[in-house]
C-alpha cells in the first residue's frame, strides 16, 4: 500500500543509495550514481531495523525517462544508418536461442532445477516478465527471481568495469550524461514528459511488452526523428533514475538468507561464465564482420535488463539506437517463445 508513511521510507532508501553513489564519486570507481546505489542500499537491507523500503513505484516513472532518452538518440541523421544494422540483427536470433539452450540444459543438469524452473531462470528477458509466465505453469518463482537477479546484478555490476578498465573508457566522476536542466527548453521538456507518459499508457492497455520503456520511446523516436522535438531528458533527471534501479537492484535480495543468497550467487555465476562466453563469440563475429565499435558491440549482445543496458549505453556515450534495436530483437523472440515452450515442457 502507498502510504505517506512508506513513501518516506523510500525516500530514505533512496538516500542510502545517494550516499552509496557520493563514495563512489569519490573513489573514482565507474557509474557512480548506479553501482555506488546498488552498494549502499546491497548493505543496507541487511539491517532490518531500517525503516527503508525498495522504491519500486519509482521504477515507472524512471523507464519512461529512461526510454525518452532512448528515443531522443534516433535523430534523423541516425535513421540512415538503420539498414547498415540489419546483418548484426539477424545474430541476435542465433545468440537468444543458444543462451536459452546453454543456461537450460546448466540448471537442469547441474542445478537441479526442474524443465520449466530451468528454461525461464535462462531466458534472456526481464525478472517481471519470466515471473509472470512461471506462475502460469507452476515453476518455481522463487527460484527464478533469484536467479534472474543474481544474473542482472553481475552483468550490471561487471560492465561497467571491464568498459573503464579494459577498454579504458573513464565512466567515474560527476560527470554530465545530457544537458543540465537549467540549459534545457522547459516547456519542450513537459511537452516530451507528457508524450512519454502517454506512450507508455498507450503500449500497457495494447498489452506491449516492457510497456513504460517501450512506449514512451517509440513515442520519443517519433518526435526527435521527425526533428519536432530536440530537448533530451536533463543531466540531473537521469543522475535520480541510475539512483532508483541502483537503489531496486541492491533491494532484490531484502529478506532472502544469506545462506540461500551466497549458494544462489556460487550457482548464477556459472551460468554468467556461459552467458560471457557466448558473448564474447557474437561480440567478436558482430564486430570483426561488421565493425561496429567494440563497446556498443559488447552492450548490444549483452544478457541483461533492457532498461539497465539502455542506461549503460546512454552513460558511456555508445550507438544507443544500435544497441536499443538489438535488445528489442531479443525481447520480442523471448517474450514471443518463452510462453509457447515454457507449457510443453515435462519433466
Amino acid at each position: 500500500m502507498f502510504t505517506s508513511q512508506n513513501f518516506l521510507r523510500m525516500l530514505f532508501a533512496l538516500s542510502i543509495g545517494v550516499c552509496g553513489s557520493i563514495i563512489f564519486i569519490y573513489l573514482g570507481l565507474p557509474l557512480p550514481w548506479l553501482l555506488g546505489a546498488i552498494f549502499a542500499s546491497s548493505i543496507a537491507i541487511r539491517f532490518e531495523n531500517l525503516p527503508i523500503l525498495s522504491p519500486k513505484p519509482f521504477s515507472i516513472p524512471a523507464r519512461i525517462l529512461i526510454g525518452l532518452t532512448i528515443g531522443s538518440a534516433f535523430t534523423p541523421e541516425i535513421l540512415q544508418y538503420i539498414d547498415v544494422y540489419f546483418y548484426s540483427l539477424l545474430l541476435v536470433i542465433p545468440f537468444t536461442i543458444l543462451t536459452i539452450l546453454c543456461g537450460m540444459y546448466y540448471y537442469y543438469r547441474f542445478q537441479g532445477f526442474d524443465k520449466k524452473t530451468a528454461y525461464l531462470s535462462s531466458m534472456p528477458g526481464g525478472v517481471i516478465e519470466m515471473v509472470i509466465i512461471g506462475e502460469e505453469i507452476k515453476a518455481n518463482i522463487s527460484k527464478i527471481t533469484l536467479v534472474q537477479s543474481s544474473r542482472l546484478f553481475f552483468i550490471v555490476v561487471s560492465l561497467p568495469f571491464v568498459i573503464q578498465y579494459i577498454f579504458k573508457v573513464d565512466i567515474s566522476g560527476n560527470k554530465l550524461i545530457t544537458q543540465p536542466i537549467t540549459s534545457i527548453n522547459i516547456p519542450e521538456f513537459l511537452a516530451l514528459v507528457f508524450i512519454g507518459v502517454a506512450g507508455g499508457v498507450i503500449a500497457k492497455k495494447i498489452k506491449l511488452s516492457a510497456a513504460f520503456l517501450i512506449g514512451p520511446m517509440i513515442a520519443s523516436i517519433a518526435v526527435h526523428s521527425t526533428g519536432v522535438i530536440t530537448t533530451t531528458v536533463p543531466d540531473e533527471f537521469l543522475k535520480f533514475v541510475q539512483v532508483v534501479f541502483g537503489t531496486i537492484i541492491g533491494f532484490t535480495f531484502r529478506g532472502v538468507r544469506m545462506k540461500t543468497i551466497i549458494s544462489t550467487l556460487i550457482g548464477t555465476f556459472g551460468h554468467f561464465i556461459i552467458l560471457a562466453l557466448i558473448s564474447s563469440i557474437f561480440i567478436s563475429i558482430a564486430y570483426f564482420s561488421f565493425g561496429f565499435p567494440i563497446i556498443s558491440t559488447i552492450l548490444a549482445f549483452s544478457p541483461g535488463g533492457q532498461a539497465e543496458l539502455n542506461l549503460i549505453a546512454i552513460l558511456v556515450g555508445a550507438n544507443v539506437p544500435y544497441i536499443t534495436l538489438h535488445h528489442i530483437v531479443r525481447l520480442f523472440i523471448v517474450m514471443n517463445i518463452a510462453p509457447i515452450f515454457a507449457r510443453r515442457l515435462r519433466d
